[in-house]
């Protein structure tokens, strides 16, 4: 795959995940759950942002100068103190509609990431425009998880157990 291809096919991953995250906003009732779509989604947004600028100057120039990609993912400590917050708060609704799309979500998010590392591996010097996407994705992917596992209720936060069935 050229360098070209691979933003092209970049720009189409994340169209597809910042649709998933705003697409269907009207659909969650849970202001918290609607707040957390609303700002991945335009992250997303950002990234095709940036994607499209790395294209032109491609086209324009055949060389593409990595610039600073800034990230509205917060540092893991923020994010686990926010979802302990919302643990009493979740256990009092039904959760059903954020649960399927945030398993989309979810989904699209690990393909985005693959697409990412396999760019960042095959194409030697012009991957390394992709690693900070692997980075950023792959923070997405934990916030999706741990809402995901807060939901379901699996004992599980950011993969690691806290506490099993038994207990």
């Amino acid at each position: 795959m050229t360098l070209e291809e691979a933003i092209k096919t970049a720009i189409d991953y994340e169209i597809k995940v910042r649709d998933a995250y705003l697409g269907n906003l009207d659909r969650i009732t849970d202001t918290t759950g609607r707040r957390v779509f609303e700002v991945l989604g335009k992250e997303e947004q950002g990234h095709v942002d940036y994607l499209e600028s790395r294209l032109a100057e491609w086209k324009k120039s055949g060389k593409v100068s990595p610039s600073n990609l800034k990230s509205v993912v917060p540092a893991k400590e923020i994010i686990e103190a926010g979802v302990k917050k919302l643990e009493d708060h979740l256990a009092t609704r039904d959760y059903g509609t954020e649960r399927e799309m945030l398993t989309k979500a979810l989904a699209l998010e690990q393909e985005t990431s693959a697409f990412y590392r396999r760019m960042v591996d095959e194409l030697g010097e012009d991957g390394r425009l992709f690693a900070r996407f692997l980075e950023i994705e792959e923070g997405h992917e934990a916030i999706v998880q741990a809402e995901l596992d807060y939901l379901n209720r699996s004992g599980t936060f950011f993969d690691f157990q806290e506490f099993t069935p038994e207990h």
